[in-house]
């Protein structure tokens, strides 16, 4: 399937999964999502790993519905919001990157002569995909950091220097842009 046409099926389910309401569409949502993870061929390592750092939000946003509000909505919630990190997995999974930046130029190339530019809102998306793995291993050196000094049960220990590196790794970014000559307009 080209990258367009899923993009397109990734923006359609989306929608649905958004403005059907209740708890039986986000477990619905999330049954769906889990087919196409298995359909796709994304093994079981891969889509556990992708989760595991919405495990946490999930945990919270079920935990803050149970608590003020009801467990009808904590499901649909969570649900929807596992079935659409899935959806987007699969995606990402099943789609070389160059096709969905070839895709993203392709979508936005009409908007050009309104201003718009694709070729960098195409590198905007792949700084997003870069980074997300870059982010995720400062995280884990951070932690790694503050556990070897025994100070893992305060987040400042470890979020601090995580904040400070992530700011350094965008602002080393921005400077690799504008020695290219990016975003001087």
């Amino acid at each position: 399937m080209p990258a367009g046409a899923k993009m397109l099926a990734l923006m359609g389910l989306s929608t649905v999964v958004v403005l059907v309401r209740g708890p039986v569409s986000g477990l619905v949502a999330l049954l769906l999502a889990l087919g196409l993870v298995g359909w796709s061929g994304t093994g079981v390592r891969a889509t556990v790993r992708t989760l595991r750092a919405f495990f946490l939000v999930a945990a919270v946003l079920l935990a803050y519905h149970l608590l003020f509000g009801t467990w009808q909505v904590a499901v649909e919630q969570v649900g929807d919001l596992l079935a659409l990190v899935l959806l987007a997995t699969v995606l990402t999974a099943t789609t070389p990157v160059d096709a969905l930046l070839d895709m993203i130029v392709r979508a936005v190339g009409p908007l050009r002569r309104f201003g718009a530019n694709p070729e960098k809102v195409a590198l905007a998306f792949s700084l997003v995909l870069r980074s997300i793995p870059v982010l995720l291993t400062i995280a884990a050196e951070t932690r790694d950091a503050a556990r070897a000094r025994g100070l893992e049960r305060s987040p400042r220990t470890w979020l601090t220097p995580f904040v400070v590196r992530t700011v350094a790794h965008a602002r080393d970014t921005g400077d690799a842009l504008h020695a290219r000559g990016l975003g001087d307009d």
